[in-house]
């Protein structure tokens, strides 16, 4: 449970509607290149990429009328640091070889997980491309990993934590926030 000082330094950072835009011009941008026009697979990483991703899906759909592939990994096994958490099993439908592969997660920041997924995304087949879109880059990478589609740069601290609170279809409780302090970007 959050102490009361923790609460108050919390501030939202995206409202449901701006997070409701950034989902419409990721799915306009993920559906532009030449190459995805014949269809993508939109794999979220599990827990924070799961429900972004089926928003994803989902306008994409309303915008071109095609059902993109979906999926969702687990990374468990490809992690190189102690984060060890109990999430279900990766779920890939279908064969990944020769497909526009969409890697979706709600936060980069130090670009691990990002690592691992690529990682887990090769043991499952050969994508012709594999590109990743995020809703939120958080800079301050350890690995030299870069997003094609990001919703929002926000530069935050190593003290500051960014929780994204998304549900599987729009509501007035979706937002985007930051908790915590760091002295290098205090006020701004």
């Amino acid at each position: 449970m959050k102490s009361a000082l923790e609460a108050l330094r919390q501030r939202t950072l995206m409202s449901a509607r701006e997070i409701d835009r950034i989902i419409g011009r990721l799915a306009y941008q993920i559906l532009e290149p030449e190459d995805a026009q014949g269809g993508v697979v939109l794999l979220g990483i599990r827990r924070g990429g799961e429900i972004l991703s089926r928003r994803l899906a989902a306008k994409i759909e309303e915008i071109s009328g095609l059902r993109p592939g979906l999926g969702y990994l687990n990374i468990n096994l490809y992690r190189d640091d102690d984060v060890a958490r109990s999430l279900p099993e990766s779920e890939i439908l279908e064969d990944l070889t020769g497909k526009v592969v969409i890697v979706v997660d709600d936060v980069l920041y130090t670009g691990r997980t990002v690592r691992s997924a690529l990682d887990a995304v090769t043991d499952l087949g050969r994508p012709r491309v594999i590109r990743l879109a995020v809703l939120v880059d958080r800079g301050l990478r350890e690995i030299p990993v870069q997003a094609d589609y990001v919703g929002r740069f926000i530069p935050t601290g190593r003290r500051e934590h960014i929780e994204v609170f998304l549900n599987k279809t729009f509501s007035a409780d979706d937002r985007v926030v930051i908790s915590g302090n760091d002295p290098e970007h205090a006020g701004a």
